[in-house]
């Protein structure tokens, strides 16, 4: 049996991550991926039994990351204000860092696997913002709602922002480029909306 080459891996999930963010799901197979790294096909099956066992690989590490990242020096017991603009800056950070893990989750989001990932990403996410929310609700800083609205209002615009930015172009292709203050500006609203 072949051992695990470490290298071969992180470039195997490196062109992976390319090809499907280009190729998109559809378009990914293991023979152009195995091209691109210019090893064997049945390399790649030495470190993953199939396709889909490497896109749910790779979205589970990738995912932890993000997680970490989004998490970031954030105190549940942190203020509302405080804990999202911690939030803001780290997922803001973490987009513009690692573009093609966030056009990545983006397909995954919206794909079969989409449960898989999910189930992953939630586990180390969940326990520190469902701390932060119980506090903040309790505190009296925002009331009680939905999980779909509250994100919609929180963070929708920021990844609108963010998609802007990565377009290079607002609505109606009117040139655009994001500033410290068109990014805080947004935020103080979104905590206005969200406190009344």
């Amino acid at each position: 049996m072949r051992v695990r080459d470490e290298e071969k891996v992180q470039l195997v999930k490196q062109k992976a991550l390319e090809s499907l963010v280009q190729d998109g799901f559809e378009g990914f197979s293991m023979n152009k991926l195995a091209k691109a790294c210019g090893i064997s096909v049945a390399t790649l099956y030495i470190y993953y039994k199939d396709k889909d066992d490497l896109i749910i690989s790779i979205g589970q590490e990738e995912g932890d990351k993000m997680a970490d990242a989004m998490i970031k020096n954030l105190d549940p017991k942190a203020s509302f204000e405080e804990g999202m603009r911690i939030q803001w800056q780290n997922r803001y950070a973490y987009v513009m860092a690692n573009p093609n893990s966030y056009l990545f989750f983006e397909q995954l989001r919206t794909s079969t696997y989409q449960v898989k990932f999910l189930e992953s990403f939630m586990k180390k996410f969940k326990g520190v913002i469902s701390e932060f929310m119980h506090n903040v609700v309790a505190n009296g800083e925002i009331k009680p709602m939905p999980l779909e609205v509250f994100w919609s209002v929180a963070y929708a615009p920021l990844y609108s922002l963010i998609r802007f930015e990565r377009e290079g172009q607002s609505i109606g292709g009117k040139p655009f480029q994001m500033t410290d203050q068109i990014l805080w500006q947004t935020f103080d609203l979104v905590i206005k909306a969200l406190k009344n």
